[in-house]
């Protein structure tokens, strides 16, 4: 029983750690991280480098290849991007094993300290990020020292002995352990971490450990497994791949690379068995990658027809996938463009309305409303994304650009608003036949194409930050209140004429106040730019 509580405890230990030390790596990396998943292109090696990078910075190849789940459900990427961003992400969660293999009994102690002393009293953000990684590769060791003392006493019982060295012979036992035991932990790092505990105190052989080995690499491909369901077709297939690739790279160790794969790391560390196991899985995905890399697009094919063409529900592709949370900076990415979307729509409820009114046509208003409703639905699934990704590890950096972009999507949720109350005044203005005068309208059309233009320019601004496009907002806004105002007095110029109707004045004036409101919106958007 103690055995056990002091393995889970260390496995706990191990798991934290993993998790801060990339949660550090990740805010060090920050838009790099960005960055390097943009690399993505037709290129399959691309790919498979991108996969490594990812996956050695986020310390994790499940999160890895349940990301690139969400990536295929939202049509961010293709299948024959994923299958090499899977592939890479292999090769990148070895760095655990690799380092976990090594024996740093007294490195941890002083990570752990000068670790805690920079996270107390360091108020810069980057040096706090240096401390969460330093804090996390202590806390990782610490917790691999405590699966290491917990299973000592293990060697002792020559029953529990026999049984791991009894996998040598039935290498199926072995492959299906390693498969539960890491469907269960959630983490081939982690389940790699106490084999090599195993390893490291004398109680599993080399030939034995390998079938648990190989186990491992499929039982990891779970957690994608999971991600995938509610899906779309292609998100499935890319968790399929996933499967699909350590499948058969088990099956070619296993059958024909098994003794030469042990004579290889034999040679290299005659007497580690830990370091033999982290070379061994080190070229176990790079091998199988090397062998399988030229017959990717026959992986994709085998998972087109597992998962074949079938009747789907067309559903609207959205940015906004929760699979993406696991790299904030790339989820918040994405929310930029889903809040491209809610712009673009802004602009176009705008040119509706307007034509509504201009033009008294009913078709136009209708457009305005389904805009709208359009524009409140990217609202509510934005702000719910947003709020989940503020619950993640984000840095100070991304917090504040988060905050904006809370801002700026409510803001373009009033231009929308404004639009509708556009569409109401051209109902009212059709139901009683209103006419505006020729002075009238040509002002108008003054100002709508100001307003017009400064709705177009925030696209840019949301999309760039580009704070030339910024000032010319500010600057085409300052023209917009002046319009306002000469409107105003030449509207009551024309009243005390008679050249305007009341009623027609009335909705004249509702409408140039909607127009200044939406540029004051956009204004908005500006501001927090230029600040």
């Amino acid at each position: 029983m103690d055995i056990a509580i002091n393995l889970i405890g260390g496995l706990g230990l191990f798991l934290y750690g993993m998790s801060l030390m990339g949660d550090g790596l990740q805010k060090s990396a920050g838009d790099k991280l960005k960055k390097i998943v943009e690399l993505l292109t037709s290129n399959i090696i691309i790919g498979v480098f991108v996969g490594a990078l990812v996956t050695a910075v986020i310390q994790s190849s499940s999160a890895t290849t349940v990301m690139v789940v969400g990536f295929v459900n939202a049509g961010i990427m293709q299948l024959s991007q994923a299958i090499g961003v899977i592939m890479g992400a292999n090769i990148g969660t070895t760095v655990t094993a690799q380092l976990v293999s090594f024996n740093l009994d007294g490195l941890a102690p002083i990570t752990l300290g000068i670790g805690i002393v920079l996270y107390l009293f360091a108020s810069n953000g980057k040096i706090k990020n240096i401390a969460e990684i330093l804090l996390g590769f202590g806390i990782l060791f610490t917790g691999m020292e405590f699966m290491k003392d917990a299973v000592e006493p293990l060697a002792e019982f020559k029953g529990f002995t026999d049984a791991l060295t009894s996998f040598g012979q039935r290498p199926l036992l072995g492959l299906l352990l390693g498969i539960g035991i890491t469907a269960i932990v959630q983490s081939s790092s982690a389940s790699m971490g106490i084999l090599i505990a195993l390893a490291a105190q004398g109680i599993i052989p080399l030939s034995s450990a390998l079938p648990i080995l190989y186990g491992q690499n499929i039982g990891t491909c779970v957690t994608s497994l999971i991600s995938s369901i509610g899906a779309n077709r292609n998100a499935k297939r890319a968790a399929i791949m996933h499967l699909l690739f350590n499948i058969i790279g088990t099956v070619i160790f296993l059958i024909f690379l098994n003794k030469p794969i042990i004579a290889i790391v034999t040679k290299i560390d005659p007497s580690d068995v830990a370091r033999q196991l982290a070379n061994t899985h080190t070229l176990f995905n790079i091998i199988s990658v090397i062998i399988l890399l030229p017959f990717a697009k026959f992986i994709v094919k085998l998972s087109m027809m597992i998962i074949p063409e079938g009747m789907e529900e067309k559903k609207e592709e959205t940015y906004l996938d929760e699979r993406i949370l696991e790299t904030p900076s790339i989820a918040f990415g994405n929310t930029v463009k889903e809040t491209l979307k809610m712009a673009n729509l802004s602009k176009e409820c705008l040119n509706n309305s307007m034509n509504g009114f201009l033009n008294k046509s009913q078709k136009y208003i209708d457009k305005t409303i389904e805009n709208e409703k359009s524009i409140k639905n990217l609202q509510i699934n934005l702000l719910s994304y947003l709020l989940k990704l503020s619950k993640t590890s984000i840095t100070t950096e991304l917090v504040e650009d988060v905050d904006n972009l809370f801002n700026t999507i409510n803001d373009l949720k009033r231009i929308g608003d404004h639009c509708e109350n556009i569409s109401e005044l051209a109902e009212i203005a059709i139901q009683k036949d209103a006419e505006i005068s020729e002075d009238g309208v040509k002002e108008i059309y003054e100002m709508y194409e100001k307003v017009k233009q400064n709705c177009e320019d925030i696209i840019n601004v949301i999309k760039d930050k580009d704070t030339t496009i910024a000032n010319k907002i500010i600057h085409t806004e300052e023209q917009v209140n002046k319009i306002e105002k000469s409107i105003r007095r030449n509207h009551i110029y024309r009243l005390n004429n008679d050249d305007c109707k009341i009623d027609a004045g009335i909705l004249y004036l509702d409408l140039i106040t909607n127009l200044e409101r939406i540029s004051d919106h956009c204004a908005n958007v500006a501001k927090r730019v230029l600040n």
